[in-house]
């Protein structure tokens, strides 16, 4: 009986001191994140180029970059570079490229910037994000950008989205994805300059 005792004593013990550090853990900010300069799914070819990967829940850094790219008919474009990272109270992606062209001169841009950031304040998270785009052209006519989700409709069933930001944030944890530009038709969705952050705050 005794020892029946002893060993409940044991198991109390540990559960005591285990507790906080149980509850720690819990309790630690965890972040989310991912830069891509280009991805393609154009007639049955897929690209997916300076893309850094997700970013460990733990945060750190992660960057790519290309030199240039050339698939004819579909995209062309050079520096393409991307960064994701986190750390403390902030999730931060950013993507930028040079010289972008798209199907054959459609959507043109001599630079594409996009950025997004998710950070945490008194236990409460928020997002911001936003892309720029200089010499943006579109089926030939010179686009100057904005505002947000800025679309634009084409013949032949294409749609082309600048500055396309989507969302959520509510209470401690908030994501936001930022796409420079997003050009969707009959086997057609490209996204150009994509900067992903998200965070859930302790």
């Amino acid at each position: 009986m005794r020892e029946k005792k002893a060993i409940i004593a044991i198991c109390l013990a540990a559960v005591i001191a285990f507790s906080p550090a149980v509850c720690l853990a819990q309790g630690t900010t965890t972040f989310s994140g991912e830069a891509v300069a280009l991805k393609a799914s154009v007639l049955g070819i897929s690209l997916d180029l300076g893309d850094t990967g997700a970013l460990p829940s733990s945060g750190g850094n992660l960057s790519t970059s290309l030199a240039s790219v050339n698939v004819a008919g579909i995209a062309s474009a050079d520096a393409l570079k991307s960064t994701a990272s986190g750390s403390g109270s902030t999730s931060q992606s950013q993507s930028t490229l040079a010289d972008v062209n798209l199907l054959n001169g459609l959507v043109t841009a001599t630079a594409v910037k996009s950025n997004s950031s998710a950070s945490c304040s008194n236990g409460q998270a928020s997002t911001s994000g936003n892309a720029e785009l200089v010499g943006l052209t579109v089926a030939g006519q010179s686009i100057l950008v904005s505002n947000p989700n800025l679309s634009i409709s084409l013949p032949g069933g294409i749609s082309v989205i600048i500055n396309q930001q989507m969302s959520s944030s509510g209470g401690t944890s908030g994501s936001i994805t930022v796409n420079a530009l997003h050009v969707t038709g009959p086997s057609i969705d490209i996204v150009v300059a994509s900067a992903q952050s998200g965070i859930t705050c302790s």
